[in-house]
């Protein structure tokens, strides 16, 4: 499938929107230049490997082609939406590399980074192009906005808290000019003036900032959106009417930013041809603000029915799993979990990269009224240039007796458990509110390690039970210990590395982990024993829904000492030869 170019996309920068206002004219490129030199871009690129992603698919159907370039062209325009929620600058920085195919340096690190900011092997973020550095609103609140002030504001005004940090929703100045087009947004498309009742009467009224949702902020990019996704669901309806209606629900829902029914579709439906799609705004990784806004991202899957249907006929632990965990307040979770292999036709905004597996929808209500589905990206997961450099750095940083402990299948199953452990375990605080909601910018890091904690608990129980055998159960145990160790020290902002780090301490603190001779000696003996106090631990602090204690508790775990960490940390570097992916899809003609 080779119908969309490169030039397409760039075209469809001239449509993609920013917060504040719809531009439809060619973005500036005025001021903007390289601002790093050659040998500061091939650090950085020296160190990328190029990944290819060609899945089969031959066994479309016609009607499931033509899905596929539709929604190709959706996943462009989300791309776009992605870029623009990141940086303020972004599509500037991209016109103007498209006008300069020369730079080649540029242009690889501007693909693999989604953006004019970058990745430093020190792990630092810096712009390559002469752009405004990155910060922490990203572009989704005021320039210069800071967690003082919104707070100050917030508590000012309590009563305008859930408008202003609605996950789907940017912030802007309330301005004339920002008022003005969003209330004209609304005259010029009466459908979503009808699925934001109230929303009018805010853009009216309320002074110092507003809230638009994305279908106001994004709105020409929403509609193409919306019309691609349509389109999709009319070419599969007669093949695989359950994710026709789906596309059709995720094309309504995009439009008044409150995906329910569409998730519900997607969750309980049985799809019955070959394609699946992750279609929206769901994680808030990249808001390091308040760690609430969500961004866009789509992946473009295609089914390997033979995995599928031997990982689905293995799943039948899970409230088994759920009554073992360290804490008080079990609950009946659903046993039948809709759960597959697919290999990426294409990923665009958030989920581009080597992401290996998700499990959605993140919201407690839904995840309780509908279940959860999970989508596990076999060809990353099983791709051997990944495991290669993850063996590497695993037998840089262990005693070379537990140097080959480390395995593929480990790797595979402890993804897969990591997901279903975001089902698992606390979902609401005491007090019933969200964990979003309470736990704002830490919510995600301890939400990222119950999942990794509960992952390796499921390990032993299933090993109990005989599913597991001694060596497999290893290799899952050694997966989750190369999980946690780090090439750099992780800025607080980085909820996955973070999360890692502390792990890393826990368990060199409860002895399964020790330091000899340079080198990390597992204990696995230990082992279990300082995974389930570790999860006993974020269980009640999320349950407890305290942001200050999460804080302290994560103020006191990351500590990085130069005489440990930082000694396992060069000799990982040392024995790498990549730490960055460019990913290309042959569905794209290789141009990302």
């Amino acid at each position: 499938m080779k119908n969309l170019s490169f030039a397409l996309a760039l075209g469809l920068m001239a449509c993609a929107t920013a917060p504040a206002a719809e531009h439809h004219g060619p973005p500036s490129t005025a001021g903007i230049a390289p601002s790093w030199d050659a040998a500061r871009a091939d650090a950085v690129l020296q160190r990328t490997q190029r990944l290819h992603l060609a899945p089969d698919l031959s066994g479309l159907s016609e009607g499931e082609r033509t899905a596929v370039g539709e929604l190709l062209q959706a996943g462009e325009r989300i791309h776009q939406l992605y870029m623009v929620q990141r940086h303020p600058q972004a599509l500037n920085a991209a016109a103007y590399l498209a006008q300069h195919p020369e730079l080649t340096r540029e242009n690889d690190l501007f693909r693999m980074n989604s953006g004019p900011i970058a990745s430093t092997l020190d792990n630092t973020r810096e712009a390559f192009l002469t752009v405004s550095p990155e910060s922490p609103a990203r572009n989704m609140y005021p320039p210069g906005t800071t967690r003082d002030a919104m707070d100050a504001f917030l508590t000012a005004h309590p009563e305008r808290r859930a408008t202003l940090l609605g996950d789907r929703t940017v912030i802007v100045e309330a301005t004339p000019e920002n008022r003005a087009h969003a209330l004209m947004v609304l005259d010029h498309h009466s459908v979503l003036d009808t699925l934001h009742p109230g929303l009018r009467a805010r853009l009216q009224t309320e002074e110092t900032y507003l809230a638009l949702p994305y279908s106001v902020a994004y709105a020409h990019d929403i509609l193409f959106i919306n019309e691609r996704l349509n389109a999709a669901a009319d070419a599969v309806q007669g093949g695989d009417p359950a994710f026709a209606r789906y596309l059709r629900l995720r094309a309504r829902d995009l439009l008044a930013d409150d995906y329910e029914g569409s998730d519900a579709a997607w969750v309980t439906g049985s799809f019955t041809g070959n394609l699946n799609a992750q279609i929206g705004s769901y994680e808030t990784y990249d808001d390091a603000l308040y760690g609430v806004k969500t961004f866009f991202s789509l992946s473009l899957l295609v089914r390997d029915r033979a995995r599928s249907d031997e990982l689905q006929a293995g799943l039948a632990d899970i409230q088994r799993v759920e009554d073992a965990l360290p804490y008080n307040n079990h609950r009946q979770v659903r046993t039948h979990i809709p759960v597959g292999v697919y290999n990426i036709i294409a990923d665009f905004g958030q989920a581009r990269g080597t992401n290996t597996a998700t499990i959605l929808p993140n919201e407690a209500y839904l995840a309780r009224q509908y279940g959860r589905t999970i989508l596990m990206r076999g060809n990353i997961l099983l791709d051997d240039s990944i495991f290669a450099e993850n063996q590497r750095a695993f037998g840089a940083a262990v005693i070379a007796s537990q140097a080959n402990d480390l395995t593929a299948e480990g790797g595979f199953y402890r993804t897969l458990w990591h997901e279903i452990g975001h089902y698992l375990g606390v979902d609401q605080t005491s007090d019933g509110r969200g964990l979003d909601e309470s736990l704002e910018d830490t919510a995600d890091l301890l939400e990222e390690m119950k999942a990794d904690l509960v992952s390796l608990t499921s390990a032993r129980i299933l090993q109990q039970r005989g599913l597991l055998t001694e060596a497999q159960l290893r290799g899952i145990y050694a997966s989750g210990i190369r999980r946690v160790l780090q090439k750099n020290r992780p800025r607080r902002e980085q909820a996955y590395q973070t999360m890692q780090l502390i792990q890393w301490n826990w368990f060199m603190d409860r002895g399964a982990l020790h330091f000899e001779n340079g080198r990390l000696r597992i204990d696995y003996r230990r082992y279990p024993e300082a995974v389930t106090s570790l999860l006993r631990e974020v269980l009640a602090i999320q349950r407890a829904g305290d942001r200050n204690a999460a804080n302290a508790f994560v103020e006191r775990w990351t500590t990085w000492r130069p005489e440990l960490h930082e000694v396992i940390a060069q000799r990982m570097r040392e024995s790498e030869r990549t730490r960055f992916t460019i990913v290309s899809y042959e569905a794209l003609d290789g141009a990302h």
